[in-house]
């Protein structure tokens, strides 16, 4: 028999055997104190008569563990560490194979691959991301590994070191040679272990000394104060392990040897043990009395619950509990017992850790299940005191929170009402029906659920009353010291917390109020025979006013709802990202909640029990319509405007005039040079949410909101006519209905938008064909068909993205910031563009090509539309064909009409003015200033020197 003791992690089996050292290890937390305690909930499965801690039975709890586990199966568990030195054993020569790793039970690797069978009754659900037990944030010396076997696992669980660990398998193993054809049970388990450990076994006196006395008092508990067989008082055997135990405890004795000490003590302890209870078995009593062996077993059952969360059971619970159970023949337990037991640790953990984990709370009430039908199959009289006593504190804790359940519940664990409920009527089920002598004997009839929660209701009612009569007699007598006492409803209605508006509230109030108006009614039919009937009665009576507190609640509701509705908004469009493809319409997620908490908003106002909706409405309808105007101003701000992307007008300079080849080899040069120069265009940050499909996106938004106006203001109509308080005065106050502010910033954001929109296309996107590439160096070699194609897949993109209806008008203002860019490419694109008159054509066929693109064949823009706002280039174009000469008399001629006669003796450099007119002189000027010919250079150079090249 001694194989089954084989630790093979350790390499020895002989008892004489020198223990290797401990192992360097840290050293685990400390267990919490109280750990099985709660302020208001104390163990009901009794108190020891000794001076054991909870460590001290949680010590014992894993000697017990370990040892029964260790003698079930035909190999040892063992630890994650004896499983890997059990692994480089099996692979050196000269090592028995006979044992198979993974036959036992108690061996095998843990897993949580499959859900626990045990869990999935209980209705637990399994935590998906939390720590496994004894696992840890990693480090640098390498990650934390979790357990591998059950016997790691309660390690870990019961926070015993390693060292402690290794010392409790070496005594077993040691103990193991002793007991051929017997069962564990039948040895005192502290006794063996004082018999086997001695002092060189620990790291220092003081935990030898500790270690010692902890047994001694087990031996204490178990045999003297706590037996399974009640105690003789003429035992000599009680007596003398009762004096041997008190004297070691003063004096600790020389244990690990077969000495005279440890022989006397042997002598007292098994005569003691070894009485028989009545059954047949050898077992030694040293633990199987209650209460001592009801809280080694609790300590066992908490070891269940996950170290780094308690509020959860270890996915490994299934095969942890198999082992648990064996420790049934030492203690005493049997499955009555562990009912009752497993329910109340389910419990007790379920009101320790805070009451928040539902789950525990309903796996205790289906564990009472389980207690019910066992406590009608049994008439044990222990077995009933233990059951009455943990049902008792159960049924007390729930009542102490359902008799006065409007001061225990709120709105943030209102959820917990329902277990706790069902939990107290299912402990108060089993005490009435099950327990209860007085029943059993008359066998009444009792719906105890009925008589439960009607005492509750009763109770808590009388108690939340006599709490507002209390409040109100204390604030009425304050009152009468008033020179305006307030009236006795006003006073309750204050007390009872109607400060916020609810459908109860108000049918609260209305009923006050109609009470109000009865005991009037009642005061004056009561006074009509006195002298004054019944005045000075009514002028004792204040009126509560019930309408002006239900007027003053709404607005109050109104504007906590609207100010939560500017945060959600503030919120949202932080995170709104504008994409095109959010849904098929092409606008904002956040316009949609916007509009629906709108829609549920006045859905609310006109489901409220007021009498008072339509004078009430402007007051909604002002509110809502300026959040709605906040979120318009806030989707298009930041948006940038037409002014925004275009250029800065360069200086004025003169043509260089040069050949034919000498323009080419500026425009290569030009190319070569684009993209090391800051562009002069104006550019926004890089931020995406301001790209052309998310600008697109807002303009989608905003358009959708101005429809969706219409829509809301109908339902407003619908929601009057099927309001019992209107009046047909209310329906034909139109204004009273409508939304003012909204529309308007509507109209006015897609206008900035669609013009941003053009404008940043135009100048910004397609700055490189536009103002870096028309026409730069020789016109002929630089023309507008770049442009053109490049435009031409903006504006499929515009006609996929933007809305039907607003789609036409952002075209519209592409199309004038193409001619906007055209004219200034003509007057203000610098020295490395300059014109012939021979380039009149190129301009004319070039401009003509523009607004084809914009026709498409019929299909685009209509007609009138181009004419328009193409007018402006179409009056330029004659200037280009006109000769040298006469542009520049043409120019005198205006500049004198101007500045009169000051400008006859020097001609003025006319300002610009940014609005091109064939007839306005700056606009002469510039046709000028890109005038390829000597004539031209000469009349600027003479008249105002104006340089050929920018400085």
């Amino acid at each position: 028999m001694a194989h089954l003791f084989r630790d093979l992690s350790l390499g020895h089996s002989k008892r004489e055997s020198t223990p290797p050292p401990p192992p360097l290890q840290t050293k685990p937390p400390p267990m919490p104190t109280n750990k099985l305690t709660s302020p208001d909930l104390q163990s009901p499965l009794g108190q020891l008569a000794s001076q054991l801690t909870d460590s001290d039975l949680r010590l014992t709890a894993y000697d017990v563990f370990l040892a029964v586990c260790r003698t079930s199966a035909s190999k040892p568990l063992s630890t994650s560490a004896s499983s890997i030195s059990d692994s480089s054993s099996q692979n050196s020569p000269g090592q028995n194979h006979n044992h198979s790793p993974s036959s036992p039970a108690l061996q095998r690797s843990l897993t949580s691959a499959a859900a626990s069978k045990m869990k999935k009754a209980l209705g637990l659900k399994s935590p998906g991301s939390k720590k496994s037990p004894g696992s840890a944030p990693s480090s640098g010396q390498g990650k934390s590994k979790r357990p591998t076997t059950v016997g790691e696992l309660m390690r870990i669980q019961m926070r015993v070191p390693e060292s402690v660990d290794a010392r409790v398998r070496r005594a077993l193993l040691r103990i193991g040679g002793g007991l051929v054809g017997r069962r564990i049970e039948s040895v005192v388990l502290p006794l063996e272990l004082l018999q086997q450990l001695k002092q060189s076994d620990f790291s220092d006196q003081q935990e030898y000394d500790a270690w010692q006395k902890r047994n001694l008092r087990v031996l204490e508990a178990g045999l003297l104060l706590h037996p399974r067989v009640p105690l003789d008082k003429s035992n000599n055997a009680s007596q003398r392990l009762r004096q041997i135990i008190h004297a070691a405890l003063d004096r600790p004795i020389e244990t690990g040897k077969n000495n005279e000490s440890m022989q006397v003590l042997r002598s007292a302890v098994m005569s003691l043990a070894s009485r028989s209870d009545g059954s047949l078995s050898d077992s030694c009593h040293w633990a199987d009395g209650i209460p001592l062996n009801l809280r080694l077993y609790e300590m066992l059952l908490e070891m269940c619950f996950d170290i780094n969360d308690e509020t959860s059971i270890v996915e490994e619970v299934d095969e942890l509990m198999e082992q648990i159970k064996k420790t049934w023949v030492i203690l005493g337990i049997n499955q009555m017992l562990h009912n009752l037991c497993f329910a109340w640790v389910l419990f007790h953990h379920f009101v320790s850790t805070g009451q928040v984990e539902m789950d525990l709370l309903y796996a205790a009430d289906g564990q009472l299940a389980e207690v019910a039908k066992d406590a009608k199959t049994t008439r044990d009289p222990e077995y009933s005191k233990i059951l009455s006593s943990t049902l008792s504190s159960i049924l007390g804790w729930a009542e102490k929170r359902l008799l006065a359940y409007h001061d225990t519940f709120d709105s943030g664990n209102v959820y917990t009402m329902q277990g706790i409920v069902s939990l107290g009527v299912s402990a108060a089920k089993i005490l009435v029906e099950d327990v209860s002598t007085e029943y059993r004997r008359k066998r009444k009839e009792v719906d105890v659920a009925r008589n439960r929660i009607d005492t509750y209701i009763r109770s808590s009612l009388r108690t939340a009353f006599a709490q507002r009569m209390e409040k109100a007699d204390s604030s009425r007598r304050a009152s009468k010291n008033q020179p305006n006492p307030l009236p006795v409803l006003a006073i309750l209605a204050k007390d009872v917390g109607i400060t916020e508006l609810t459908p109860d509230a108000v049918q609260v109030l209305r009923a006050a109020d109609k009470l109000e108006k009865d005991l009037v009614q009642i005061a004056v039919e009561d006074a009509v025979d006195s002298d004054d009937g019944g005045k000075a009665i009514i002028r004792e009576m204040p009126p509560y006013e019930a309408e002006t507190a239900i007027a003053n609640l709404v607005k109050g509701w109104i504007k906590t709802r609207l100010d939560r509705l500017k945060e959600w908004v503030d919120r949202n469009l932080q995170q709104e990202v504008w994409n095109p493809q959010a849904n098929q319409e092409g606008f904002a997620l956040s316009a949609v909640e916007t509009l629906r908490i709108i829609d549920e908003t006045l859905d609310a106002f006109f489901q409220l029990p007021i009498p008072a909706h339509p004078a009430l409405l402007p007051d909604v309808i002002v509110g809502l319509d300026k959040c709605l105007q906040y979120y318009v101003i806030k989707a298009k701000s930041g948006c940038a405007s037409r002014n925004t992307y275009i250029p800065t007008m360069p200086a004025l300079t003169r043509c260089e005039i040069g050949s034919k080849f000498q323009g080419v080899w500026k425009k290569k040069e030009k190319s070569q040079n684009t993209q090391k120069r800051n562009s002069q265009v104006a550019t926004m940050n890089g931020d995406k949410s301001f790209g052309i499909p998310q600008l697109c996106v807002r303009i989608n938004t905003l358009h959708h909101i101005r429809s969706e106006m219409d829509v809301l203001e109908k339902r407003i109509v619908t929601h009057l006519r099927n309001c019992e308080s209107a009046h047909l005065e209310d329906f034909s106050n139109g204004l009273s209905k409508r939304f003012e502010l909204t529309p308007a910033a509507c109209v006015e954001g897609v206008q900035q938008l669609s013009e941003a929109v053009a404008y940043k296309i135009v100048f910004h996107d397609l700055s490189h064909v536009l103002w870096d590439g028309l026409y730069v160096g020789e016109p002929s070699s630089s023309r507008i068909d770049p442009l053109l194609q490049e435009l031409e897949q903006n504006l499929l993109v515009i006609s996929e993205t933007v809305h039907d209806r607003v789609r036409t008008r952002i075209i519209t203002d592409i199309m004038k910031a193409s001619c906007d860019g055209f004219l200034l490419v003509l007057l203000a694109g610098g020295p490395s563009r300059a014109f012939s008159r021979q380039d009149s054509q190129i301009i004319e066929d070039d401009f003509k090509a523009l607004k084809d693109l914009f026709w498409a064949n019929g299909d685009g823009l209509p007609a009138d539309l181009i004419d328009k706002f193409s007018a402006t280039v179409r009056d330029f174009l004659p200037l280009f064909r006109t000769d040298t000469e006469s542009l520049i008399e043409r120019f005198k001629r205006m500049t004198l009409e101007a500045y009169g006669s000051s400008a006859r003796s020097r001609l003025p450099l006319p300002p610009t003015s940014g609005q091109w007119n064939p007839t306005e002189p700056n606009t002469l000027l510039r046709v000028l200033c890109y005038r390829n010919d000597e004539a031209a250079s000469r009349f600027l150079k003479k008249t105002y020197n104006l340089p050929k090249k920018l400085k």
